[in-house]
């Protein structure tokens, strides 16, 4: 039996999606060659990008709406070197709300003045700032949907009258949103849509005319595009990995159902971490993300047995970020319900034996 996984990235992805993926890099199409040897200008696998490109689109209900979707190299952290070099002329402001927006922050000031319109970095990042005024003459406005190191999950988004860039790489297609208010929505597909190695990026085409300084081609969302996300060689396997996730999730109902699922995953785990008393978590209630649930054992002297414990119910990925340390459950799209009921039994056994 496989593992129940709760790692936080390179992340679960549905057995009929790898059983289909394994067949594809033995032999694609029944050509007798492999997805992994084909020219990626040829036919069959033109058609498999562009099907993860409209897919997305129709997942996010952008399709037709005057967006562009992209898959590019390099992580959300290149993401966060290219959104600041094409769009930040003067000034921008960015939602500090932990380490990959302090991440991109560093990035951003290599080209123009920033101000962290708001941060929670005053209490380790454990909650979703609120309350706070947006300006109105900055270049854009950078957020991060979801903190996987620590937790927490923007519930809410700013309405504002500049540009909206988000960051979604650890709960993109997970929830319904109103995906029309972003101008840029970018992901890494190692969390919630396939293997490392692809950057699905969602860009409203309005947004292409605020580019006014010369930007190397490879870091050019106006080259991109206008090479319909195959101006050089793209990650082949991680793009089609990400169209058969896509087709899994739209086969089973969408995001709408998805997100019913998720909801259920997070609440079982959440209500035993708050009716044990061995452990605690994290994150202020209202912000605790549905993705990534990080707790601590209130006695630390019951880790060695906890862990043991875990571990022999064939649970991997349990471990809290090195930077925070204790537990994190990343529980994405293809993290099947009884895996989560699999770690409550653990932690009420635990209870029973302490």
């Amino acid at each position: 039996m496989k593992q129940h996984n709760f790692s936080a990235g390179p992340c679960i992805l549905p057995e009929e999606v790898l059983k289909k993926a394994s067949e594809a890099v033995i032999n694609f199409n029944n050509d007798d060659l492999s997805l992994i040897e084909i020219s990626h200008r040829s036919k069959p696998f033109v058609d498999v990008i562009e099907k993860a490109r409209k897919s997305a689109l129709e997942l996010l209900n952008l399709d037709n709406k005057g967006y562009t979707s992209l898959f590019l190299h390099g992580g959300a952290s290149t993401q966060f070197l290219m959104i600041a070099y094409n769009f930040l002329n003067k000034k921008a402001g960015y939602l500090n709300t932990g380490t990959w927006s302090t991440k991109a922050i560093k990035e951003g000031k290599l080209f123009g003045d920033l101000i962290e319109v708001a941060s929670s970095e005053d209490q380790n990042f454990n909650y979703i700032p609120k309350n706070y005024t947006v300006p109105t003459d900055i270049d854009f406005l950078h957020c991060t949907s979801n903190n996987t190191i620590y937790g927490t999950q923007m519930k809410e988004f700013p309405t504002v009258e500049v540009p909206l860039i988000c960051d979604m790489s650890s709960d993109i297609f997970s929830r319904q949103l109103d995906f029309s208010k972003f101008d840029l929505i970018y992901a890494g597909a190692q969390k919630n849509m396939g293997p490392a190695g692809a950057t699905l990026v969602v860009i409203k085409n309005d947004l292409l005319n605020n580019i006014t300084r010369e930007v190397p081609s490879m870091l050019s969302y106006k080259v991109h595009v206008g090479k319909d996300s195959m101006f050089n060689t793209p990650s082949v396997f991680s793009i089609y990995v990400s169209m058969l996730t896509l087709d899994w999730l739209k086969d089973l109902g969408g995001i709408p159902f998805i997100e019913e699922v998720n909801n259920k995953k997070a609440s079982l785990l959440y209500n035993e971490i708050d009716r044990n008393e061995l452990f605690k978590g994290n994150v202020v209630n209202e912000d605790r993300s549905v993705m990534n649930a990080t707790f601590t054992l209130n006695d630390e002297k019951l880790k060695e047995k906890f862990d043991a414990m875990w571990k022999e119910a064939r649970i991997n990925g349990l471990n809290g970020h090195r930077s925070v340390g204790g537990y994190r459950a990343s529980m994405y799209n293809a993290l099947p319900l009884f895996s989560v009921q699999a770690l409550v039994d653990v932690m009420q056994e635990l209870e029973r034996t302490a």
